[in-house]
């Protein structure tokens, strides 16, 4: 069967990428080696944990919140199994909502494992030991990523979990240890925390969320220590004794010395994830990867093999689904002779406890460590009409702009519906605005988005509510 292109994964990257081909006119078909479609995101990533973050969220409102709000209910009683199938549901519903959308664009899927065999060739090897040999003019790795791993640490998915077996525990634990302070981690911790876990948090350097501005982790850290998480930071799990009753987790230092010993009735594994290449006969078909195990493009997302191109997780930038469906249209677009771009300085990323953290753009560690001079305008949501009345107040935004042009070049927010709140500034950014150009637009009231135009305010040092 002979192709224009094929995409081998059907991630948020992958099935992105196939329907924008096609709907350039071109005869797309994609190779998946799971079930299902949509990736790790859809089916055991970002689609469950937030139907989870949602339910577990509603459950603690529930029995802290309503009361004071004159709301009067029993105590709320857990039916995890129930919460389990909430979550299914919303997972299923996606899925076929990816299925349908390929079969409406007309879409051929092929399940099984794909290897490049070559520049225009592609086997689909099924698990019944059948294979077929697919012709294509071009090929774009979607493949995606996997989780990390400790070593010496055997993850088995019922007690010793990574982020897949961590959505699917059918008991809350009574204490769960998560070794990894990022995103997946604190997201996770959130859930089975609100459900009545003991949640305690190993990070291996001294603080939380490496990477993201350092203002906002600590305010964050001190947000999720007020919850009830635990965390020790500057140490590493060196081991996991799993054969008593409740796990044995060796923990000491990260620059080593004196052990010691935490139980735990769960250990989930959580210290990020690795690009997913195994048997894509990269090797070789002469694809180049880096020392990090992932594909090597060029600006135009093309391999060093012509003709084979590779996006999302398995190239280099964040492992965000939404920079990896961008990636998908620009490829597509590329392949069809059309200008295909993504702006990497524009690229959000949320994490989705409560409240919400998101940011876009650079840090103010990044921005020192680039000698670039910049000017800070910040806002808490403790003087933020709607987050008063609502009794939202933790969190803040905070608006980085260049001190000579005051165009943004970073935006954080900690604090109710950041995720939502980060599109505006974001938006704001890839047309190049100035903080003064968000401070001059109008804000509805009352609105936590009024928390945006008080921060471009105090960026001139004129906020009008603080």
């Amino acid at each position: 069967m002979s192709y224009d292109l094929i995409v081998i994964g059907t991630g948020p990257g992958g099935y992105v990428c196939a329907i924008r081909a096609a709907q350039l006119g071109m005869k797309v078909a994609v190779v998946e080696k799971d079930k299902t479609f949509g990736g790790t995101c859809l089916n055991v990533g970002c689609i469950p944990s937030k139907a989870l973050l949602h339910a577990s969220h509603l459950f603690e409102e529930a029995a802290h919140d309503f009361a004071g709000m004159g709301i009067g209910v029993s105590k709320p009683k857990l039916d995890l199994a129930q919460m389990q199938k909430f979550k299914m549901e919303g997972v299923d519903g996606n899925v076929k909502g990816v299925d349908f959308l390929l079969k409406k664009n007309k879409v051929d899927a092929h399940f099984g494992r794909g290897k490049i065999l070559g520049p225009g060739k592609v086997e689909v090897s099924t698990g019944n030991g059948k294979t077929q040999v697919l012709e294509t003019r071009n090929i774009v790795i979607a493949t995606g990523s996997d989780i990390a791993r400790l070593p010496g640490i055997e993850i088995d998915e019922k007690r010793v979990v990574s982020s897949t077996g961590a959505l699917d525990l059918t008991k809350v634990p009574e204490k769960l240890l998560i070794v990894g302070a990022g995103v997946i981690g604190l997201e996770l911790g959130s859930v089975w925390r609100r459900l009545g876990a003991e949640v305690e948090v190993v990070e291996f350097v001294d603080r939380i969320l490496p990477g993201m501005d350092a203002e906002v982790a600590r305010q964050f850290q001190r947000i999720l220590e007020k919850q009830g998480m635990k965390f020790r930071l500057g140490a590493k799990v060196t081991g996991v004794d799993s054969r008593g009753k409740r796990l044995k987790a060796t923990i000491e230092s990260a620059a080593g010395g004196k052990s010691e010993s935490l139980e735990a009735d769960v250990v989930l594994i959580s210290i990020g994830r690795v690009p997913y290449t195994e048997g894509l006969g990269l090797a070789e078909a002469g694809v180049q990867i880096d020392n990090r195990k992932r594909v090597v493009v060029d600006d135009h997302f093309q391999t060093n093999v012509k003709g084979i191109y590779a996006i999302g997780d398995v190239i280099a930038g964040p492992m965000l689904a939404h920079k990896a469906e961008d990636e998908g249209i620009a490829a597509a677009e590329i392949i069809a002779g059309k200008a295909g771009h993504v702006n990497y300085d524009a690229i959000p990323n949320v994490i989705y406890t409560y409240p919400e953290v998101a940011s876009v753009g650079k840090t103010e560690e990044e921005l020192k460590q680039a000698g670039v001079a910049y000017t800070s305008g910040k806002f808490p949501f403790t003087a933020n009409g709607r987050a008063k009345v609502n009794k939202t107040t933790d969190g803040f935004v905070k608006i980085l702009a260049d001190a000579k042009t005051d165009r943004v070049l970073g935006v954080h927010i900690v604090g109710p519906d950041a995720g939502t709140m980060i599109s505006e500034v974001t938006l704001a950014m890839e047309f190049g605005a100035s903080s003064e150009d968000i401070a001059r637009t109008c804000h509805p009231h009352p609105t936590l988005s009024e928390a945006v135009k008080e921060a471009a305010l105090a960026v001139d040092k004129r906020a009008i509510h603080m």
